[in-house]
């Protein structure tokens, strides 16, 4: 059942999901060849604390991590832990947050100093089906529309769209309907109206489509190991436009002064 949010609790979730924005900013701060992802985590979740909210993924069906740190092929829901970053890594960090009762979610891949031009091309690609998927969620699209979007963006760039992990509604839970797929056809399923909240995150392979769980019971990888890229934000449906409640400006101000990471996507 879809809960479309009042302009209120759309407040409240911007209020959340600017929080998420803010910590990844803390950890675009640091993030550098060297550094462990549990360094990254300690950070992210101190930060969400001090400022009166929780980590939204803490505890999450018993996953462990403040953060979801996902490093080359890793798509999403890396355990933050002992692995160290290295020169030419790209990772996905994943954040969310509960603060007055509704969640923020957000994320964005990192590059670890220099990167190949191939996957610097990903990171860019993957970043416009982002911002396109957004551009298609106005009051009278379809979520069609969206996922037609970003399927069709990644695929003419000759990559692949994971088909397994979707975007999502959120509120007062993490994950609510409406599932928010990656791919599909124009006109198809939910027509979008004001009030409905939802997390747009296009992850997309350089390689083939297929993904598999690893033993750890949460990460997810793609099948042949080939890098993936991950960016999210939350919006909430406009009228023209779509009311970006996230946001990746705190993620660029820090990178900008950060001499271990120049790449920048915006």
């Amino acid at each position: 059942m879809i809960e479309y949010k009042s302009e209120k609790e759309i407040e409240l979730i911007r209020e959340s999901s600017l929080l998420v924005a803010k910590t990844l900013g803390e950890v675009a701060k640091v993030i550098r060849p060297g550094i462990k992802t549990i360094e990254l985590d300690k950070i992210a979740e101190e930060f969400i604390l001090d400022n009166g909210a929780k980590p939204g993924f803490k505890g999450y069906h018993g996953f462990n991590g403040t953060l979801c740190i996902s490093p080359n092929e890793q798509v999403v829901h890396g355990i933050p832990g002992n692995r160290i970053l290295k020169e030419g890594d790209i990772v996905s960090i994943d954040c969310g947050v509960l603060k007055n009762g509704f969640y923020g979610d957000c994320a964005y891949t990192f590059a670890i100093g220099e990167i190949d031009e191939s996957v610097r091309r990903l990171l860019n690609v993957t970043y416009q089906c982002l911002l396109l998927g957004i551009e298609h969620a106005v009051e009278g699209n379809t979520l069609g529309d969206i996922s037609f979007s970003i399927q069709n963006h990644a695929e003419n760039a000759g990559y692949t769209v994971v088909r397994e992990l979707v975007g999502h509604g959120l509120g007062r839970n993490l994950h609510e309907a409406p599932e928010v797929p990656n791919f599909g056809k124009k006109g198809k399923g939910l027509t979008l109206r004001k009030g409905l909240v939802i997390a747009i995150e296009p992850m997309i392979n350089l390689g083939k489509r297929f993904v598999v769980q690893e033993k750890d019971g949460w990460t997810i990888r793609t099948s042949d190991r080939e890098p993936s890229a991950h960016y999210e934000h939350t919006i909430a449906i406009g009228n023209e436009k779509a009311d970006v409640l996230s946001s990746f400006s705190y993620i660029i101000e820090a990178l900008k002064s950060n001499i271990n990471n120049k790449l920048i996507i915006e």
